[in-house]
């Protein structure tokens, strides 16, 4: 009996311990003067120990005695990933803002167990509601006016959407009373629970997922910069008539509210408004892909957050539509260096050039995982010799099942802690662009065709010589040539 009760009284005795530590991160004059949101931290900062207690001895207790490898243990190993994620999920929803902010996250890194990014893949669309009388005061503190003297209505969404005195439709976003000292509390919360997990499974390592979660987290809370990043982007993109990026009303921004055009439009991946505006789908998925495209390799300066919320199909007419940018909170600025890489990673993997790929990888300091770079990019292994676009055959799936099953989990932890930051960017928006290609039904050489031309594109540097620029535009012109032959055979195997 003492033995059952010991589980149990250990988390409550954590739960505590995290408890009277976000207490005490508080200065002692807040902690006094706010004592409604204190207890409500603590109760979020007890719920989340509680819960991850409760994971970690399922860990240890379901797959105590079981061999590491066997059929048994990767059955029940699933299992466990399972039941942890719909735990996580429950207290995502329970404690909601950045515990979904981080639900969202890991949901979109296609390297962690499927398990766990499905499970909480339905967070993606989320939203915390807060009272209006609470924005309407922060909107009127920080824009210095009165909220009837600039807006004639304004609507009770998430973000606002509301009309100025000119009759100019707006959505206006508003930063909830008191998130950044909430985002502290949590980010600590999860600091303390990652350095946990890491001290009783040493193979789980997360600190450089939370610190990529952290920074992701403080550029959303300031809306200057994220104005900033929007005007950039619009820059980048002004030549392209597809592209639409909401304006800025400068005068009616600051760091906690920013107001812009109101755009309106269908989720990107909603087929049935799309169908009916007779909008091609397939078309959408090729638009969305060379914007991205565009952004990574040729820009370096990449949109972080491209959830089916944040992209907006707009009617045209005839068929024709724009696809509507939205949330610039999220952006990474890529390394030149990276960036050139990252393009030469991709004419690599065209051309089926193992030995590059290898060599690429020491450049991003991954080693001997570069070799999972055409699975995890492609859908094929580095050995592969069969068309770009085409699926694996049998004896491949065979040879990479086995070499995946030997992987530990010290060797996933330490792949993901050896990718530089931007790679990891890099990693969270391609999943998350696959996916939406997937629910548009586009064929998979859509991506890998366009991911192929923008890496060539990204490539274009001018060289100082006319001898270098007329060597370079050969090389690009033979590479060109050789892309081109090996998507006109998958096209030919896919029609």
């Amino acid at each position: 009996m003492l033995r059952r009760r010991r589980g149990p009284l250990l988390l409550a005795a954590a739960a505590a311990a995290a408890a009277a530590a976000v207490a005490a991160a508080l200065p002692s004059g807040e902690s006094r003067g706010a004592a409604p949101s204190v207890l409500h931290a603590v109760a979020r900062s007890s719920r989340a120990v509680y819960t991850i207690g409760f994971v970690v001895v399922d860990y240890k207790y379901s797959l105590r005695g079981l061999a590491h490898g066997s059929a048994d243990y990767r059955d029940k190993l699933s299992e466990v990933h399972l039941r942890s994620a719909k735990k996580i999920l429950k207290l995502c929803e329970a404690n909601r803002g950045f515990y979904v902010k981080a639900g969202q996250f890991v949901s979109s890194i296609r390297q962690v167990p499927k398990e766990y990014s499905s499970t909480l893949s339905c967070l993606q669309d989320q939203a915390t509601p807060c009272n209006f009388q609470d924005i309407k005061i922060v909107i009127e503190q920080k824009l210095g006016k009165d909220l009837h003297s600039i807006m004639q209505s304004c609507g009770y969404r998430q973000v606002h959407r509301g009309r100025l005195n000119n009759n100019q439709e707006v959505a206006v976003k508003v930063q909830y009373p008191g998130l950044e000292r909430r985002m502290k509390i949590d980010i600590m919360t999860m600091s303390f629970l990652s350095k946990s997990l890491s001290w009783i499974f040493p193979d789980y390592r997360f600190e450089k997922l939370l610190t990529e979660f952290e920074r992701t987290m403080s550029m959303e809370l300031d809306f200057i910069q994220e104005a900033k990043n929007s005007e950039r982007t619009a820059s980048c993109f002004r030549k392209n008539n597809v592209v639409k990026v909401p304006c800025v009303f400068w005068e009616l921004t600051s760091k906690e509210v920013l107001t812009m055009e109101f755009c309106s439009g269908y989720k990107v991946d909603n087929l049935n408004s799309l169908r009916k505006a007779d909008i091609s789908p397939t078309k959408v998925a090729k638009a969305l892909i060379e914007l991205f495209g565009e952004m990574i390799f040729v820009h370096g300066f990449v949109h972080g957050d491209p959830h089916p919320g944040n992209i907006l199909v707009s009617p045209q007419g005839q068929g024709k539509f724009s696809l509507v940018l939205l949330d610039h909170g999220i952006y990474k600025e890529l390394d030149q260096k990276f960036r050139l890489d990252y393009c030469q990673l991709w004419k690599a993997l065209i051309l089926l050039d193992s030995q590059k790929i290898l060599e690429l990888g020491e450049h991003f300091g991954v080693g001997k995982y570069a070799k999972y770079f055409p699975v995890i990019f492609t859908g094929r292994t580095i050995e592969s010799k069969s068309i770009l676009g085409t699926q694996m055959s049998i004896e491949e799936k065979t040879r990479l099942k086995q070499d995946l099953n030997s992987l530990g989990m010290d060797d996933i932890s330490s792949f993901m802690e050896s990718l530089p930051p931007d790679f990891l960017t890099i990693l969270r928006t391609d999943g998350l662009l696959r996916s939406i290609l997937g629910n548009l039904g586009a064929p998979r050489h859509v991506r890998l065709l366009t991911y192929a031309k923008c890496a060539l594109y990204g490539l274009e540097e001018q060289p100082k010589s006319q001898s270098e620029l007329a060597g370079f535009l050969m090389q690009i012109n033979d590479l060109r040539h050789k892309i081109m032959s090996r998507f006109r055979r998958i096209l030919q195997n896919t029609s």
